[in-house]
């Protein structure tokens, strides 16, 4: 006889797991099923795992800068300083620095949204940021160009025009240990977990789901299935036959980071993640003094939308050209002969923000779209997921009525709504990842 569960989650990344955590505490009996060997061992793995309160929307801010304190209170969250044996994350709260660029029209609408949110924050002039990285080039050199452009690394006349440092901020060294955390507490609250386990039907009764099939015959039971199966997520939802009636879906995208040493005198235990949309890079410091490098996706770094199963794990020109970009501000910066970094996906909507839904199939859940700017949200989307699927089952209108969501830590209340499926493509995202 199948095993019968309350709801079963397609996906063990921190989003699934944050789920399960959530629901395992309203006393329903999870299982989390992952085609890969652990828990964060897909693209949340390869998450650079930033922590930063803006956003381009305010209900996107409030969320982002609400996710601060839960990092910072992280045993708080999950139940105990011992929840896991191998240890907990530790959150280095040191600053993201973002550059003022007539790009970001200067910061001025992100400043407004922080001020709305009491989010804290320093504007920081040319000669300032020096002083915080000394090693920093505050020159213009936008448009943001690739290397084989002749005018790559000509600055401009003018300079920066300074920056916003947002205390609220900072990042993850262990993306994967984090989801450990996170696992090891659902588990306590009941969770049950099954790795090395490939959903390859949806199946469904009286029109609504009840249960997944397995890749090895086994079907499993559940009333609610959740899909967060992160840059499979358009597969799963196919299985489930929703894509179709949705608005907004998503698509893998193959994306590099590159890792570097940090030249003399640039402390990387000390620095500050910094955005640079002058030169259309992101960075923050990494463990033994190296600098991850992602690309802020400008117009010139063209999208590669791939199959999740079949993509090109290897580094490509890519990984060179975002380095060259930092050696635009960091002029000392050496470019290894060796590459070294991650490449890895995305789970990337029509407008980079994610889908936190029920769906056309009673019972069918999702929470996709995550990658690449959700992994700070994760704790709250969990319980975000956990709320609208209750409250769902219990006979809500999602569509029409769509959960609100109290934000406990700043006291902010926004409508889940905001993340619909049925959405139309917001305009007011930055539809990058940093940026």
């Amino acid at each position: 006889m199948a095993k019968s569960y309350d709801a079963i989650i397609i996906g063990a990344g921190i989003i699934g797991c944050a789920t399960s955590l959530a629901l395992g505490r309203k006393g329903w009996k999870v299982l989390n099923l992952d085609r890969l060997p652990a828990a964060g061992y897909g693209s949340t793995s390869g998450s650079c795992a930033i922590i930063r309160p803006y956003y381009s929307t305010l209900d996107g801010s409030a969320m982002a800068y609400e996710s601060h304190f839960y990092w910072k209170n992280w045993a708080e969250y999950l139940g105990g300083e011992d929840i896991d044996e191998r240890g907990l994350i530790e959150y280095h709260n040191v600053g993201s620095l973002v550059m003022k660029t007539e790009q970001n029209d200067y910061m001025r609408p992100t400043m407004a949204l922080m001020d709305q949110l009491d989010s804290p924050y320093s504007e920081l002039n040319a000669e300032e940021i020096r002083d915080k990285l000394p090693v920093w080039n505050t020159q213009s050199f936008f448009p943001v160009k690739r290397p084989d452009d002749p005018q790559f690394g000509i600055a401009n006349k003018e300079s920066l025009s300074g920056g916003v440092l947002f205390h609220a901020a900072g990042y993850i060294s262990d993306p994967q240990l984090a989801t450990h955390n996170i696992m090891r507490a659902a588990q306590q609250a009941g969770g049950e977990f099954i790795y090395n386990a490939e959903v390859n039907g949806i199946q469904t009764a009286s029109g609504r789901v009840c249960g997944v099939s397995l890749a090895g015959g086994e079907t499993l039971n559940a009333p609610v299935v959740l899909n967060a199966a992160g840059p499979h997520s358009s597969g799963i939802n196919r299985l489930a036959d929703v894509e179709k009636s949705m608005s907004v879906k998503t698509r893998a995208l193959r994306q590099e980071v590159a890792h570097v040493p940090v030249p003399e005198g640039y402390n990387a235990a000390t620095a500050c993640v910094t955005s640079d949309s002058d030169i259309g890079v992101y960075t923050r410091p990494e463990r033994g003094n190296y600098l991850l490098i992602g690309s802020e996706d400008p117009p010139v770094d063209k999208h590669e939308w791939v199959d999740p199963d079949d993509y090109n794990r290897e580094f490509s020109e890519q990984w060179k050209v975002q380095v060259l970009r930092v050696c635009q501000r960091v002029p000392e910066l050496e470019v290894p002969n060796q590459a070294r970094g991650v490449v890895d996906l995305y789970d990337v909507t029509d407008d980079w923000i994610p889908i936190y839904d029920h769906s056309d199939l009673p019972g069918f859940y999702l929470a996709i779209g995550t990658s690449g700017n959700q992994f700070k949200n994760a704790p709250i989307a969990g319980e975000l997921m956990a709320d609208i699927i209750e409250a769902t089952q219990n006979g809500n209108d999602q569509d029409n009525t769509p959960v609100e969501f109290h934000l406990k830590y700043i006291n902010h209340t926004f409508s889940s709504g905001f993340y619909s499926r049925l959405r139309e493509v917001n305009q007011d995202s930055s539809f990058s990842v940093l940026g």
